[in-house]
């Protein structure tokens, strides 16, 4: 690697730790936070960070089967169906776990999910038009 290249990857590290905030680089800071959204909200911050952490690594490996058969010959058999029914399961629980940590209804999840895509489409279908073009508030 030139000299140059060096150079330009350490001032991009130190960029990267100036725009990081101090809980993501202290544990210390970490603990604080954590400590102060369990006594300032109804959340169980260390379930949710399991939750939140798992959810992205159970999606990651799902999605992993998913590309291995469309992008390079992986099977569309019995066995990757039955690994994939798997890691919707591990998903399951972290989804679960987010719900208990936030203090939700799983039943309120899907009924909000529900209310939020019908409002979307109103004409009770996928449109392509309202999924480009969503009303204020509409995420």
């Amino acid at each position: 690697m030139s000299e140059e290249a060096r150079n330009f990857l350490n001032s991009y590290g130190d960029f990267v730790t100036k725009v990081t905030s101090e809980p993501s680089m202290n544990q210390s800071s970490l603990d604080e936070r954590m400590k102060e959204i369990d006594s300032s909200s109804p959340i169980e911050s260390a379930r949710l960070l399991t939750a939140a952490l798992g959810l992205g690594s159970e999606t990651g490996e799902f999605v992993e089967i998913v590309k291995k058969m469309f992008l390079q010959g992986k099977p569309a058999n019995e066995d990757n169906i039955y690994h994939m029914k798997r890691e919707l399961g591990d998903i399951m629980w972290y989804w679960m776990n987010s719900c208990s940590a936030l203090g939700i209804d799983p039943n309120d999840v899907i009924a909000e999910n529900v209310n939020k895509l019908k409002k979307r489409y109103p004409g009770g279908e996928f449109d392509p038009y309202y999924s480009e073009n969503r009303k204020e508030g509409d995420l």
